[in-house]
């Protein structure tokens, strides 16, 4: 699993999250796309390391600018019995 997180300039409320993770999802097979305008940030679970440039080209053609985009690998954190 792939943890992207996306630096996003532009976003003022709850309706540009929503903008942002359409768009995101329009151009990716994600398992979870998550925004937040508080913090400026979408953040994407997926199987595979999203192309970049697609991403950016999406999300800045819905108005908002993208400032980062990082991918790392991701473990997915839960509870466990021994």
């Amino acid at each position: 699993m792939i943890k992207t997180t996306i630096k996003v300039d532009g976003m003022m409320c709850g309706m540009c999250e929503a903008h942002v993770s359409d768009a995101v999802r329009a151009v990716i097979k994600a398992k979870k796309v998550s925004s937040s305008h508080s913090k400026g940030v979408t953040e994407i679970i997926s199987e595979e390391a999203p192309d970049s440039a697609s991403l950016k080209e999406a999300i800045e053609k819905s108005g908002y600018k993208v400032l980062d985009i990082k991918s790392e690998s991701y473990e997915k954190k839960g509870f466990f019995r021994r």
